[in-house]
């Protein structure tokens, strides 16, 4: 269930960075950054229920990798950024690095 509560909390961490987005537009301030405010707690609540018992630095680094992988690709599809060799790479290293800390936690 930890590891459950863990992916929900990455996911949740990639709506913050939208939240605060959507909060540059002037008429959206107050929800953006009211939005941002219910995912971080949302995604701090599931890492804190995680962390009971998966260990502390492979939970954030998933959690983490998870938040900005996902914020990598929302940008990309849905907020116009750059998508070249080098930040594809980067983000396929983060995805491969949670991996590899999943497959160690056993």
């Amino acid at each position: 269930m930890a590891w459950l509560y863990l992916v929900c909390a990455g996911l949740l961490e990639i709506g913050w960075p939208i939240g605060l987005k959507m909060a540059t537009q002037p008429n959206k301030v107050v929800l953006g950054s009211s939005l941002a405010v219910v995912f971080m707690v949302g995604s701090g609540l599931l890492l804190y229920l995680a962390q009971r018992t998966i260990p502390m630095g492979t939970a954030y680094a998933v959690w983490t990798g998870i938040g900005a992988a996902g914020a990598f690709i929302v940008g990309v599809l849905c907020y116009n950024d750059a998508l070249t060799f080098w930040r594809a790479l980067g983000a396929i290293m983060i995805v491969s690095g949670v991996i590899v800390l999943k497959l160690a936690s056993h």
